[in-house]
Parts: structure tokens; C-alpha cells; sequence
């Protein structure tokens, strides 16, 4: 018979003599540290703008920024001019007696101040390219060149450049409801992203000499100025990306005729840019749902990737309640398309590639784009925009409105190996996903890069495993995060850091919280609740700028699930999950009291505390426990026990009786911070296997163990905790009894 961990414990009165009050010595206060406290500690204060349930309050309001830009691409000097009018809305109840406008540009010209933060050793092997990138390379002249800043009426306005913020000084200042209108005329070399690294850029082709451009963050953007933070002025050091204001954009884009382009938006003059041929395969695509159709087909790239020609053309964009604008233009560009049914709409899917990544694109890139719409429209709400476009852009992966850049490519020879394919596919999905969090459901990315990379991972993984069963996903899954939270915590810091304080980033902003939500809607929630809630976030936040409170209190507004436990520790800690067996006892039935349970006897009855007659627990430890006694009960052999069945169940009751033979009681302890609830898959003898959900409330009046007794009509030959992985827990070798050996990877 295998031993089994049951407990059994009585009330006892303890009688002491009272000692002299000079005696007496009596313990500090404690901090109250109970990990189910409410999390009023760490959330902002409710109030007119966001209220207590999560959701934009009577008073909520965001600021709006127009843009009318005209940019021209010198594809020989990869130089970009630029001008634009800007018109700010002030819908905020304050004066603004100035304006913040970001050149995150700026974050690469020479007397940035991003490269001279960073710790630097010296390497003892490198790559010659590495070697000379890093000491042999003159500075390259980078960062915005603002030639002027004008109001309406052509006069110059005072302005103030901080690195990669600029003040703009106001002659007055703007009161609540006011518009201001004014113009900003800059231009900036394009930096080679291969080489020189950045978001975007441009790649080189060097074998005939072409360009392929992505370019984002290419003109002066207005920052965000809310009820949070007031102006949102953290200046961009690299990590930490983008928090913008919604607006309306018209684009003027002229670069080469021969070039082949798109952007955010709806292009204005598709039969002035496009052959007539194209723009026939452009409205059949607009008709066909199952397949791409060749809108620029290789041929025609081919041809013009040899032309160069020295004519220009504009393609003229229009974009209504976007936060952002990006583009992306080459001479070397297939151009695909298909149409996309959503529930209430139809949308394009787009890609743009060069020969080089055929087939590989041809094959994946625009039927995974359709794929992605679908998956976080049904999580969500319908995708609004009318397009979603992906740019295939080697060793990048970055989102803007409507348009996104994206790796992976065949090597030279035409080989595509199962991993470069499904780094593809899943890069497009996460960067496509992004349309959702953050270009629509806006958060601030400069403060918090969990809010749309966290969330985004865990909408990628559904879409992942939505598309291919058992897709070999990257994040999500509880396990992937284990080597992570059980690393150095020196090294490690809480969710809820600043994007630029983070030691591993993708860890901290991407997998960690894609695994947190995982597990609430796996394990915690459930799924149904989980996605009423999630959705209630995406609606009540979308077109808006919410917070992590926001996030938090809608959660547990639309479910009704106590989550401050969670959110308080996984978010806002680096305390891991460390859940295992202390201890097992079985327990048998018996009329006879052990003398210990004799004297327990006499205590109940002299206390009253129960009465009589009763059944006693004999521990299988119990000395005077007799092998005979050994057996599993049986009802009918213990006559108590039978006389009480008799006395208080009818006929009917009887025959729907529980028949317990074996009690069990089981001690679980929490090695580790992190609450979670304690999953316990039981194996009887026969092999049978019953599994048990005990929610993580089960630790709200003791932080370090936890008892639950099995009463089962067979024998239990094991016992395991979280026997899927589901939980992060950071050590299985104490998560079995009887305790087994945990083969180690090389085993």
C-alpha cells in the first residue's frame, strides 16, 4: 500500500498562567502583505476622465492633429524632403500656451544622446563588418534638418529643439476648443537599416544598385497630450516606440516613375500611378476571396528594376482617423491582392516584395494577412481601415496604420526552410495584429510596451494555433516563459517598468504578459469570460488612449473575477510559480479511537464542540494501527456510519450515495511568490485519472501551504500538479508523488 498525506486537526483551548506585565514581550506590528488585497496601493485614483469600471469617463477626452504633408524621394542621394501644415485640435478643458512635436529622427544624429547611455565592453572576437561598424566608421550626417516653423500666415514661430522633442512657442495660448494651424518644412538622409540599424530606411540591392525604402517616422509628429501625463515629452532613446494623437492625413508622395508604392490610406489617383492593365487586376482582386491576384506581376518588376528613370511621379493618399502614416516604395516591387470578408465588411489584403523573396511571399505573405483580420476581428471588433498591407523588408518587423514591414526571404538559392517559413508567417501576423494594439487601441508605447507588444503576442498566439493545429509558437504557452522568471533577479524587472529600463525586452514586453493572459483566459478565467472581457476593453479603448488601470479594471468590471491577486503579481513583481507536494497521508475509518484520538474525544465533549457518536481518522502512521486494520472502508462494516445512513437518507438518497474506501490528505506548499490556482491531476491503480481545479483563493489565509483531502473509492497511485504546463511553473521536480525523477534536457 503506498502512503497516503491526509490531515486531521482539532480545536484545542490552551490555558496559560498570565506573567507579570514587566514580563511581558510582545511583537512589532506586521505590514498587512496579504496578496489578495485590492490593488488601490498601485492604480490611479478614479475620476471624471476614466472611472472605476475601466471605462473613458463623461469627461474623457484626446486631442486631434491634421496633417497636410508633401515628401519627395531623391532615390540617388536616398535624401527625403518634406513640408507640412499641421492643425491641432485642443479638446483638452486646458491652455496650452505651447506645442510638443517629436523628431524621433533625431534619435540617430550625432549629437544624439542615445548611443552615450548604453554600457560598452570590449569584444575579443569580431566579425570584420562589426569591427568596422564600431570603430572605424566616420558619423553619418542623420537627424531631422528643420529649415523652418511658420503660422498660417507665413511668420516665423519660436521653437526650441531638445533632442528628439521640439517646443513650439505660441504668440498666444490655445484655449480649450481652439484650433492652430502651422507649418514645418525639414528634410533628412535615409538611412541604409541594414548597415546602420533603425525601424526603417532603406535596403540595398547591390548587385544592380536598387533601393527598397520603408519609411516611418519620416516627418515631425505631435505628441499626446491627455489627462495622464499631460504632454507626453519622454524623449526616444530606441526602445520605448510611439504614442501619437488620432488625425486625418493628406500625402503627396513623388518619388520615381518607375517606382511601385503604398502607404496608409486610400490612394486618390490609382489610374494616374497604376497601367491600365494594373488597375484592371487591382478591381478583380477587389472581387476574389480565395487567392492572391498579380496586380504588378514579376515581369514588369524586372523591367523596371533595370530602367531607373529619371521622371517622377506623385501618388496622392488620403487617411481619415489614423494615428500615423508610413510608406513604402521600390522599383523592384511585386504587388498582390486579395479581398477579405469580415463579418460587416470587406477589406484588401496587400503585399509588395521583391523577386527575391518568391515564392515564399507569393505563396504565404497575403493569405496570412487575411487570416490575421480574421482572427482579431472575431476577438475584437471588425478591423475599420480599409486595407492591410505587408512589405517584405529582410531583418525587419515594424507596424504602422494599414502598413507593415516583415523578414524572412529564400536564401540564394531558392531554399526555404521550415523555420525562415513559419518566422515569416508569424512576424506578418504579429506585425499585421498591430493594426489592433496599438494603431487602433491606442496605447502609450514610450511609457508601457506590454500594453500593445504583451497583448499583441497573446492575440498572435490564437491566431497562431487558430491557423495550423499545434503551431510551434513562440510565446504564449506557459512553459516557454519558465527559463525566463526562474533567471537571475538581478536581472529581471516587473511588467509594469519603463520600456527603456528593461533588461530582456523581449521576455518582459512580449512573452511575459502574452503567457499572463493566457493563463487567465486557459486556467484562471476561462475562455468565455475572458473573451467577453477582452472584448468589452478592445471596444470600450478602440480610437481612444487607454492606461494600464484601464486594461486592469476592465477585466474584472466585465467578468466578475477578482484579478488584483493576479495583476498584482505578475504584473508588478518578478515573483515566480513554485507550487509542489509537501506531504501525503492516508487516512483510515475506524469505530475505535487511537488513544491519541481518545483524549481528542474527551476535548469535544467536555467543550461541546461536537457530539457524539463518533467515526475516527487513524493516520497509517499511527502506532497502534493493526495491519488488520489496513483494509478500505466498507459502508456496511461500519455500523455507525450505516445507523446514520439509515436515520437521514430516504430510499432514493441511498442509492446515489457516495462509497469512499481511501482518504487521502494532501499538503501542497508554494515555494515560490506567485499565486496561482493548484490543477491536480490524480491516477488511480486501475489508471483512471481524475483531475481537480483549486482555485488560487485556496492561499488567502495561509501563504505557504495548502490542504485538500481525497476521499476515493480507489486506490491513488499518483498524484501530480499542473500536469499540462499550464501555470509557469518554475519547478516540476516537487510537483509528483510519489516524488519522481525529472529528466533533464540532455536525458
Amino acid at each position: 500500500m503506498k502512503k497516503i498525506l491526509l490531515l486531521f486537526v482539532f480545536p484545542m483551548l490552551v490555558l496559560a498562567q498570565e506573567k507579570p506585565a514587566a514580563a511581558t514581550s510582545k511583537e512589532s506590528g506586521k505590514k498587512d502583505s496579504n496578496k489578495f488585497n485590492q490593488m488601490y496601493d498601485l492604480l490611479a485614483t478614479p475620476n471624471m476622465f476614466r472611472t472605476a469600471s475601466g471605462a473613458p469617463g463623461p469627461a474623457y477626452y484626446q486631442q486631434q492633429a491634421d496633417y497636410k504633408i508633401d515628401v519627395v524621394l531623391d532615390d540617388a542621394a536616398a535624401k527625403l524632403s518634406g513640408s507640412e501644415i499641421i492643425t491641432y485640435h485642443n479638446n483638452s478643458p486646458d491652455s496650452l500656451a505651447y506645442l510638443w512635436i517629436q523628431l524621433d529622427q533625431n534619435q540617430a544624429a550625432k549629437n544624439s544622446q542615445s548611443p552615450l547611455v548604453e554600457n560598452q565592453k570590449t569584444q575579443q572576437v569580431y566579425t570584420v563588418n562589426n569591427f568596422a561598424n564600431k570603430f572605424l566608421k566616420q558619423d553619418l550626417e542623420r537627424g531631422f534638418n528643420i529649415e523652418y516653423v511658420k503660422d498660417i500666415q507665413g511668420k516665423p514661430l519660436t521653437y526650441t529643439i531638445n533632442q528628439t522633442m521640439m517646443r513650439i512657442d505660441l504668440p498666444v495660448a490655445m484655449k480649450p476648443g481652439e484650433t492652430y494651424s502651422f507649418s514645418i518644412k525639414w528634410w533628412y538622409n535615409i538611412n541604409n537599416y541594414r548597415t546602420e540599424g533603425g525601424r526603417s530606411g532603406y535596403e540595398l540591392f547591390e548587385k544592380e544598385g536598387n533601393k527598397l525604402y520603408v519609411i516611418a517616422q519620416f516627418y515631425p509628429r505631435m505628441a499626446v497630450y491627455n489627462d495622464v501625463e499631460g504632454w507626453q515629452n519622454m524623449q526616444f532613446w530606441g526602445s520605448g516606440e510611439f504614442t501619437l494623437p488620432f488625425g486625418n492625413f493628406d500625402v503627396n508622395i513623388t518619388v520615381p516613375a518607375d517606382h511601385i508604392l503604398e502607404a496608409t490610406g486610400e490612394l486618390q489617383n490609382r489610374s494616374e500611378v497604376f497601367t491600365p492593365e494594373q488597375v484592371k487586376r487591382y478591381e478583380l482582386a477587389q472581387k476574389t476571396f480565395d487567392k492572391p491576384v498579380m496586380v504588378v506581376t514579376q515581369a514588369e518588376a524586372e523591367a523596371a528594376e533595370k530602367g531607373f528613370s529619371n521622371k517622377m511621379k506623385t501618388w496622392k493618399f488620403s487617411a481619415k482617423n489614423v494615428r500615423d502614416f508610413a510608406i513604402s516604395t521600390s522599383r523592384k516591387f511585386l504587388y498582390d491582392a486579395m479581398a477579405v470578408q469580415l463579418s460587416n465588411k470587406t477589406v484588401m489584403a496587400i503585399s509588395l516584395y521583391p523577386k527575391e523573396s518568391n515564392p515564399l511571399w507569393g505563396d504565404f505573405s497575403t493569405t496570412t494577412i487575411a487570416h490575421t483580420l480574421k482572427s482579431y476581428s472575431a476577438h475584437t471588433f471588425d478591423y475599420p481601415y480599409s486595407k492591410a498591407i505587408s512589405v517584405s523588408a529582410e531583418d525587419q518587423g515594424m507596424e504602422y496604420p494599414m502598413i507593415c514591414w516583415n523578414r524572412g526571404r529564400p536564401d540564394e538559392n531558392g531554399y526555404i526552410s521550415d523555420r525562415v517559413k513559419r518566422g515569416m508567417v508569424s512576424v506578418i501576423i504579429h506585425e499585421v495584429g498591430h493594426n489592433f494594439f496599438p494603431m487602433i487601441v491606442n496605447s502609450d508605447e514610450r511609457q508601457w510596451s506590454w500594453m500593445d507588444e504583451g497583448l499583441n503576442s497573446f492575440m498572435q498566439y490564437m491566431a497562431e494555433q487558430e491557423l495550423e493545429a499545434n503551431y510551434p509558437s513562440t510565446r504564449g504557452p506557459a512553459h516557454k516563459i519558465v527559463p525566463y522568471m526562474s533567471g537571475d533577479q538581478n536581472f529581471l524587472e516587473p511588467i509594469m517598468s519603463n520600456s527603456e529600463d528593461i533588461n530582456d525586452f523581449s521576455s518582459n514586453a512580449y512573452g511575459k504578459p502574452a503567457t499572463g493572459l493566457n493563463i487567465l483566459r486557459e486556467t484562471i478565467m476561462g475562455k468565455e469570460l475572458f473573451d467577453y472581457a477582452f472584448k468589452v476593453y478592445a471596444n470600450r479603448w478602440k480610437f481612444k488612449h487607454p492606461t494600464p488601470e484601464d486594461f486592469f479594471r476592465t477585466m474584472e468590471d466585465a467578468s466578475a473575477v477578482d484579478l488584483d491577486w493576479f495583476f498584482r503579481g505578475w504584473f508588478y513583481t518578478t515573483d515566480y510559480v513554485d507550487i509542489g507536494i509537501k506531504n501525503v497521508i492516508q487516512y483510515y475509518v475506524s469505530e475505535t479511537p487511537t488513544k491519541e484520538l481518545k483524549d481528542v474525544t474527551v476535548k469535544k465533549k467536555r467543550f461541546g464542540v461536537e457530539k457524539g457518536p463518533y467515526l475516527y481518522m487513524i493516520s497509517e502512521k499511527s502506532e497502534e494501527l493493526k495491519k488488520d486494520q489496513k483494509q478500505p472502508m466498507q459502508v456496511e462494516s461500519v455500523k455507525l456510519f450505516s445507523d446514520y445512513v439509515a436515520q437521514n437518507f430516504s430510499t432514493e438518497e441511498k442509492t446515489n450515495i457516495k462509497n469512499p474506501k481511501y482518504f487521502y490528505e494532501v499538503e501542497f506548499d508554494k515555494p515560490g511568490g506567485m499565486l496561482m490556482p493548484v490543477i491536480v491531476e490524480i491516477t488511480y491503480d486501475d489508471n483512471t485519472i481524475e483531475n481537480f481545479k483549486f482555485p488560487a483563493q485556496i492561499w488567502r489565509k495561509n501563504n505557504e501551504t495548502a490542504k485538500r483531502v481525497f476521499a476515493t473509492e480507489k486506490v491513488i497511485k499518483k498524484i501530480q500538479i499542473d500536469p499540462k504546463l499550464e501555470t509557469a511553473d518554475v519547478d516540476v521536480t516537487n510537483n509528483s508523488w510519489p516524488k519522481e525523477n525529472v529528466k533533464s534536457k540532455f536525458d
